[in-house]
């Protein structure tokens, strides 16, 4: 795969333009977008400012972590701390991303989503209330092995970091995950499915897939 330096900010605008004229798989009135990476790789901070570039083009959008709809915490610690099975099928609360995130936002769907559901930290309920997001606004999910659980996503970007990368860039109390990523690699492969590569093996100075990505 053939990556082309850019900045963050340009390639943040580049894919608000792109995402100005993206035609739903389904019908649906609002595009869903997957930014997909390990938490050193900065998929939230991507997807902040793919939102910053929408809404100077007038378009609305919503940017949703998957670290909030996380399993309590006596289902996803039942076989301890450091569990890399849990870690990979197990953390994420995917019937719940589905039923109030991806759901709504189907053809016929009220728009109606809920931005988190779980605090890990206090290990109860947000109780955030739900946010409509109007006809043509964007969601924005971004978090680790997102792809491969047939979300209904319109366009995908994998932000990718080398094995030594992501080691260095992980918190030390954090690398237990790491086979969970080589794993992902192995079964997923999220650079060959994405729509749109991003190599931040040195965040100064990302490079991407460019206009080689497919469209979905």
């Amino acid at each position: 795969m053939r990556l082309e330096p850019i900045t963050w900010e340009r390639l943040a605008d580049t894919l608000a333009d792109r995402l100005l004229d993206l035609r739903t798989a389904d019908g649906s009135p609002w595009p869903r977008v997957a930014v997909d990476g390990a938490p050193a790789g900065g998929t939230g901070e991507l997807a902040r400012r793919v939102s910053d570039a929408l809404r100077l083009r007038g378009r609305s959008s919503l940017v949703v972590a998957t670290e909030g709809f996380l399993r309590p915490a006596s289902l996803r610690l039942e076989y301890g701390r450091q569990d890399v099975e849990a870690y990979y099928s197990g953390w994420f609360d995917t019937g719940a991303l589905w039923r109030e995130v991806l759901g709504p936002l189907d053809p016929g769907g009220t728009g109606r989503v809920l931005p988190d559901l779980w605090d890990p930290a206090a290990d109860r309920a947000t109780r955030s209330p739900y946010v409509r997001l109007p006809p043509g606004g964007v969601l924005l999910l971004h978090g680790p092995l997102l792809l491969g659980h047939w979300f209904p996503f319109d366009l995908t970007v994998h932000v990718r970091l080398s094995p030594g990368a992501l080691r260095r860039r992980t918190p030390e109390d954090e690398r237990w995950t790491l086979p969970a990523f080589e794993r992902y690699e192995t079964e997923t492969d999220p650079a060959a499915v994405a729509d749109v590569v991003v190599r931040a093996d040195d965040p100064r100075h990302p490079a991407w897939s460019g206009g080689d990505a497919p469209d979905s």
